[in-house]
């Protein structure tokens, strides 16, 4: 019998209590359901992941196609999944709390809202107004009644705010609208991050790990309760795929098909029976 939506959220929250855990990335049912077999605990969507399945770049999809889509990926799994819903998919506060309670009814664990515009002139949303915009997800989700966890992005490190200083004053400030979960992607290095931990403390701090560095271990020693991949998985399904193919056309030899999945496991893996 399928888990509850409410029994998704409660283990989710439980998750963010102690230790560290892993959210891995998935793009569609598929790899939902592969990294839930291999024995992750939850899983978060990645906005990049699932436009490029799509064949578009990342954040050219529409807040339609991200609500059928994680509304999939919820009913894929017995998991609760954690949402990238990028900006809110609106150009005002009250727009991202529409859009929240939107997200909300797909059956999802917990969201994130984030600070990027998408506007290379001005990458970040104005300080006050991106507070602003994480009180309206927080206000939303209140007014729902349901228990899904909100997290505060900062984007700083990926539009190029380096300035740590800055970064953790929207983290810190994001946690005081009432996030619950704080995260900025770019944040790397051990110092930095063990900063960004201290900085939000008692609040969980998840780390995006998109290349090798720190490790799980390293990571939980510095405080940090939850790891994301965002789209390195998909990449690294995306390069073997670019591998195979290369090979074929350049050589003409099939080498990197040593290296995929057997058509047996992936079979017995989505036999539903």
């Amino acid at each position: 019998m399928p888990i509850s939506v409410e029994r998704k959220r409660a283990v989710f929250r439980r998750l963010h209590d102690s230790g560290c855990f892993v959210l891995p990335n998935p793009w569609d049912v598929g790899s939902a359901r592969l990294f839930a077999a291999m024995g992750f605990k939850a899983l978060a969507s990645t906005s990049s992941g699932y436009a490029w399945s799509q064949g578009r770049p990342d954040n050219k999809v529409t807040c339609e196609d991200v609500l059928s889509h994680l509304e999939m990926l919820c009913a894929a799994t017995d998991l609760p999944v954690n949402a990238d819903f990028e900006s809110g998919f609106a150009a005002t506060a009250q727009g991202v709390a529409a859009n929240v309670r939107r997200c909300i009814d797909t059956g999802v664990a917990g969201l994130s809202i984030e600070d990027a515009t998408g506007d290379a002139r001005m990458p970040l949303y104005d300080f006050h107004e991106a507070v602003e915009r994480v009180a309206a997800a927080r206000g939303a989700i209140d007014s729902s009644g349901q228990d899904v966890m909100l997290i505060g992005r900062c984007e700083g490190f990926l539009t190029g705010e380096t300035d740590l200083s800055k970064v953790i004053r929207r983290l810190v400030a994001y946690s005081e609208a009432g996030a619950e979960c704080l995260y900025a992607p770019g944040v790397t290095k051990r110092e930095q991050v063990a900063e960004v931990v201290k900085a939000v403390a008692p609040k969980p701090v998840n780390i995006l790990m998109g290349a090798p560095g720190l490790t799980v271990m390293e990571l939980a020693e510095l405080g940090v309760r939850r790891i994301s991949v965002g789209g390195a998985m998909a990449r690294a399904a995306w390069g073997a795929v670019q591998r195979a193919a290369q090979e074929i056309l350049e050589k003409g030899e099939f080498g990197e098909f040593a290296h995929a999945a057997k058509y047996a496991d992936l079979n017995h893996l989505f036999d539903e029976k």
